[in-house]
């Protein structure tokens, strides 16, 4: 039962951590002086939501 425990705590950790890794990103703003990272998504960013960088334009992340 124990060795059940662990193997299923072990996958689960290994999830959370690729979601995580999966999720992340790096977002511009349009003068491209200005940057700020985000962990699930940029609009819940809180950067964003302060506004910290002004109008946001989506680049691939780097």
């Amino acid at each position: 039962m124990k060795k059940l425990i662990k193997a299923t705590v072990a996958v689960a950790l290994v999830s959370g951590v690729a979601l995580l890794s999966g999720c992340t990103g790096q977002v511009y703003n349009q003068p491209k002086n200005c940057s700020y990272d985000y962990l699930f998504h940029p609009s819940v960013s809180i950067s964003k939501i302060i506004g910290g960088c002004g109008a946001i334009d989506k680049l691939p992340q780097q």
